[in-house]
């Protein structure tokens, strides 16, 4: 399958995702790029990923994996980085996350949207959970309601209407095509993570990362040695 090229005529995406990592599993190396190209990223969390870590509760759970996100965004270059303080584990398509994905839209100003696979699963076998899929259709809501006055009348801030939303999808229609460069910056903030991925598996977690993002990486790249990242582009 070959997918077109991603857009290039814009200065400033902004990354609505769940959890602390979810950036890093494949969009933190087209991130990287794009940084490299001298656009703006920010990134928005709903949650601190509280309830993320066997073992350990979430009172030292969430300090601990704001800390690993925020280690990860220096490892590709972001340097906003913003947590909406939902419970992990518990969003929900409701009209507060709307709207408080709408307000952060106008705060922000982004020219585009990037958002994780809000679909029930990750391919065969694998479900996807409800965060990442209440999160992801609230943000595609979310951007209607940014440009419209009458949905939450009570936002702050001019109307904002983006050019396209993105999503980390298993059927990508647009390709961002990275450097070897990016993609080792995005296996570097996937590692950044340790201890989230030390409760997942046993494997060093340099292993983990490098598997993760190499092969995210190299699922869209149209059979050749080159490495992209694939997104379902909304908005076009």
């Amino acid at each position: 399958m070959t997918l077109e090229s991603f857009p290039t005529d814009w200065q400033r995406v902004l990354v609505l995702m769940a959890h602390p990592d979810d950036p890093e599993y494949g969009t933190s190396a087209a991130v990287a790029e794009w940084i490299a190209q001298g656009k703006e990223v920010h990134y928005v969390l709903a949650t601190r990923g509280e309830a993320g870590i066997a073992g350990l509760p979430p009172q030292e759970s969430g300090p601990l994996r704001e800390g690993e996100q925020r280690a990860a965004c220096d490892r590709v270059g972001v340097d906003v980085l913003e947590f909406l303080g939902y419970p992990d584990g518990r969003l929900t398509e409701s009209l507060e996350l709307r709207r408080d994905l709408a307000a952060t839209i106008r705060r922000h100003q982004p020219d585009g949207v990037v958002t994780l696979n809000h679909g029930d699963t990750w391919g065969p076998g694998r479900w996807n959970s409800e965060d990442h899929r209440a999160l992801g259709r609230s943000v595609l809501n979310a951007v209607a309601d940014a440009a419209n006055e009458w949905i939450f009348p009570d936002l702050e801030g001019p109307r904002h209407q983006v050019k396209w939303t993105a999503i980390l999808s298993m059927n990508p229609t647009h390709a961002v095509a990275v450097s070897e460069e990016s993609v080792e910056k995005a296996i570097l903030s996937l590692a950044a993570h340790s201890k989230y991925l030390q409760a997942l598996d046993s494997r060093p977690v340099e292993e983990q990362a490098t598997e993760q993002v190499r092969w995210a990486t190299s699922r869209n790249s149209g059979g050749d040695s080159s490495s992209a990242v694939g997104f379902e582009l909304y908005g076009l």
